[in-house]
């Protein structure tokens, strides 16, 4: 229900810039060149937990990007779910070797969120932005599909005020691949999509979900790769002393 009047709402009530407040626009210029305006870059948290994939990021989580994924993730702001789709493609894009670009379609596989948080904020914001970026990439050539196959498997504590060593030990063994999910994943080269990385936790037990889903033979997993919208700034290898 929340869900619904939040979609519903949207449509009626005043828009205001989910980056700055501007009126009457749900981005304006400024905070949209903020978050898809540069080429994405490579990231890597510190410490880097063994088994991360290589991830591209779009954007800083700072100042307007920040201010945009909490709109979208805490507040319900459904129509920013495009622009973020947007950065998130260009992510895509920079994380796929252009040699393999057209010898498959591109799997957008979203991180999922924990149950409670879905429930407490009426959608999934990663698997919504997902299934944006993969509209992006079709709309500009690119064959792709979000494909929603990991779910958890048990329940997890909340990760705020974790260590990344904590973090990493909390969702070890947490998610796994749905029963069939496999067979969706043979063909096509998978991308592991997430709004946010910071420790970098969440995307390294997806991998090992992938990796360890029975029956699953999918050459690609040898470069398994992840693409976000955003990272804390100094994630960025280019931003490091």
């Amino acid at each position: 229900m929340r869900g619904w009047w939040r979609e519903i709402s949207g449509l009626v009530l005043p828009v205001a810039c989910g980056g700055c407040g501007t009126p009457r626009t749900p981005l304006c210029e400024e905070c949209a060149w903020a978050l898809y305006g540069t080429a994405a870059r490579r990231a890597r948290p510190v410490p880097e937990p063994e088994g991360l994939p290589v991830v591209h990021a779009a954007a800083p989580y700072a100042d307007a990007v920040r201010a945009v994924l909490l709109a979208h993730k805490e507040r319900g702001a459904m129509g920013l779910a495009r622009p973020l789709g947007v950065a998130l493609a260009g992510a895509v894009r920079a994380a796929v070797p252009r040699a393999t670009l057209g010898t498959g379609p591109l799997l957008l596989v979203p991180v999922p969120s924990a149950r409670r948080a879905v429930r407490a904020r009426g959608h999934d914001a990663a698997r919504r932005i997902a299934l944006a970026a993969a509209g992006e990439l079709r709309r500009t050539g690119t064959e792709a599909r979000a494909l929603p196959v990991l779910r958890q498997r048990r329940e997890v504590a909340d990760q705020s005020g974790l260590t990344a060593r904590r973090r990493v030990a909390n969702l070890a063994g947490a998610l796994e691949v749905v029963a069939g999910g496999g067979r969706l994943l043979e063909g096509g080269r998978a991308v592991l999509v997430d709004d946010l990385m910071t420790t970098g936790a969440s995307l390294t037990e997806a991998a090992r979900a992938l990796r360890a889903a029975p029956g699953l033979r999918f050459s690609g997993f040898a470069s398994l790769s992840a693409a976000v919208v955003a990272v804390p700034p100094l994630s960025f290898e280019i931003n490091r002393n």
